[in-house]
């Protein structure tokens, strides 16, 4: 059974939306705890940062290595 979105339903649920406003309730988090966790959701630190770095010197070092080679 496939989802079929006709110009009828999509002009149906358009009209249900802007009646709920859902934009209006989605504040994001409003304690301090919340922000700061919703302020780390992107971090790339920690082990995989220090291996990026440990990869990024020894490319280095070996491209160093061939050019005396």
């Amino acid at each position: 059974m496939s989802y079929c979105r006709t110009p009828e339903h999509r002009k149906l649920r358009a009209a249900l939306i802007h009646r709920w406003k859902p934009w209006e309730r989605s504040t994001g988090p409003t304690s301090a705890e919340g922000e700061g966790s919703s302020a780390r959701n992107a971090y790339k630190g920690g082990w995989r940062a220090e291996l990026r770095d440990l990869k990024r010197l020894l490319r280095e070092q070996h491209d160093a290595q061939m050019r005396f080679d």
